[in-house]
């Protein structure tokens, strides 16, 4: 069964008396657990499908479904409310509240869920330590590195179990050892708790870390393939390199 339905999507905006179509009749179903790259250069539509799909846009016609529900037709309050419940973000720029620590950053979430400060921190911690950062818990933005403030970002995402996680050219501002880090560290947290992913690109390296590639050209699909993940699924039972790492650093701390 498909957790996320579009359905004929299209997307026009007016620029002075010029008509853009920048989604033309997009269909398209994702799975639960599905780690799907939408692929693209500039100006394909990517960006606009994401935020169409997120409830970040409106579409000019046409109806997305998540579960049973067609956010398309909601008001932005609903959508405020449906974003907090069900879905996470991870942005090239990270936007982090620099005033914030790493660990208030990430206990947003759970802090919009209503969950009591205590425990929504006693989460962010645990998270923050999984994505290799227990030693930058009361850091701030600014003393971060960007490979660091994207990590930031991911515990954010992941920290309330959303049912998806979009992430936006996540590895944009980083260098080539940071992205292979990142993405190894984003598409495992998505695997180990079985989150759709939906990552937006315009570089094919990054999108061999999905499982499906969506060749988006001009607002249409020119493709939709399977693909063989870099990262490949883990048994439940094996720990993850990070997961390793946390426990050694306990052990290092007992």
């Amino acid at each position: 069964m498909s957790l996320i339905h579009v359905k004929d999507i299209r997307k026009v905006y007016r620029v002075d008396k010029e008509r853009v179509v920048a989604l033309n009749r997009i269909n398209l179903e994702i799975e639960q657990g599905e780690i799907c790259c939408i692929l693209g250069t500039s100006g394909s539509g990517k960006s606009t499908l994401l935020n169409i799909m997120a409830g970040l846009e409106k579409p000019t016609k046409g109806s997305v479904l998540i579960g049973k529900q067609d956010i398309a037709q909601m008001t932005e309050k609903q959508l405020a409310l449906f974003r907090q419940l069900n879905i996470g973000f991870i942005f090239q720029s990270y936007n982090l509240m620099p005033t914030m620590t790493a660990v208030e950053n990430v206990a947003l979430p759970l802090m919009f869920k209503g969950i009591a400060r205590k425990e929504r921190n006693k989460e962010a911690k645990k998270m923050l330590k999984r994505v290799n950062l227990g030693s930058r818990l009361s850091h701030k933005p600014t003393q971060m590195s960007g490979g660091q403030q994207q990590r930031v970002g991911i515990a954010r995402a992941f920290v309330a179990k959303p049912k998806i996680v979009f992430a936006d050219e996540p590895t944009g501002n980083l260098d080539s050892k940071t992205t292979t880090e990142v993405m190894e560290m984003i598409v495992r947290m998505a695997r180990r708790y079985h989150e759709t992913l939906i990552l937006v690109t315009h570089d094919q390296e990054i999108a061999q870390y999905a499982d499906r590639i969506i060749h988006l050209v001009d607002g249409n699909i020119v493709s939709d393939k399977p693909n063989q993940s870099i990262i490949a699924a883990e048994p439940e039972t094996e720990k993850t390199a990070v997961e390793k790492n946390v426990d050694l650093a306990a052990e290092v701390a007992k």
